[in-house]
This record gives structure tokens, sequence and C-alpha cells, in this order.
């Protein structure tokens, strides 16, 4: 990854770039659901003594959970769900945001959401539920760039 990647990605990650690029290229709806649930499969479990109120996403119908922690000026995630498409989309998100700066976590566009073409598949609530993953991921970014991130003690 190199440190102009913000300057020259569509949406503030060449990851998200490349996620939306693939789902909106693939026609059939049905596909693009499966793709998100393989996502899901892929994700590593989240440590149970980290899935806390305070890494809760709120205005999830599903029990979401987001962790992130700074490695050498990068952010790593790490994210639990009880609902397996949920988790999915929980997965896109971590694949797409891992390693950027907390700066690049902020810039990002929510227009990706719509351009992967998953609404097709979502139920408002889920879409709903996508935007505020990332606005939680977002919010925790910022939270590590002014150093005000909760103790996990």
């Amino acid at each position: 990854m190199n440190g102009k990647e913000s300057s020259e990605s569509r949406y503030g990650s060449a990851s998200l770039d490349k996620l939306a690029e693939r789902l909106s290229g693939t026609p059939d709806p049905r596909k693009r659901y499966e793709y998100v649930l393989w996502l899901a499969k892929k994700l590593p479990d989240m440590p149970p003594e980290l899935q806390t109120d305070d890494r809760k996403v709120q205005g999830c119908v599903s029990q979401v959970f987001i962790d992130a922690q700074l490695d050498d000026g990068r952010v790593l995630w790490q994210g639990a769900s009880d609902a397996l498409i949920t988790k999915g989309l929980l997965a896109l998100l971590i694949q797409g945001l891992s390693g950027l700066t907390p700066q690049q976590v902020q810039a990002v566009d929510p227009a990706f959401i719509a351009a992967t073409g998953l609404q097709a598949s979502l139920t408002p609530s889920r879409a709903n539920g996508f935007l505020n993953i990332l606005r939680m991921m977002q919010a925790q970014a910022r939270q590590l760039e002014t150093g005000s991130a909760p103790s996990t003690s």
C-alpha cells in the first residue's frame, strides 16, 4: 500500500474500490449475496471479551461488534455478528478498511455501499446497518487518531 492510496482511490481505499468493482461487476444479485456470505465464513472470530457495549454497533437489528487497534499507524479491525449476512457485510468493511490510517478510514466515502449493488439483495434495515457499521468504524478511527479510545482493561 502506498501513501497516496486515498488520492488515487475512488472511495478512500483501494481495497474498497476493488470490492465495489467486483460486486458491481457481478450482474446476478444472488452471486453478490453469496460472496458476502463467503466473506462471513472467512472472518476470524472476535474474542468474546471484546464484545462489549462500547464496541456494539447501534442501529443494527443484529448484534454487531467492532474493535479497532493501531499497529504502526495503521488500523487493524476485529468484528463479530450473530447474523451471517451482517457478518459478511462487516467482513467486507474489515477487508476494505484494514491497513488504512485513521485519517483514511474517516475519509471513506459511504457511496461505495451503493456502488457494490448490494442494496438489491438487502432489506432496508440491513442496508442501514451496513452504513451504521461504517460509521462506527469511522468513529473508532477518530478515537484512535485523537487518543480517546476506550480502555480495554
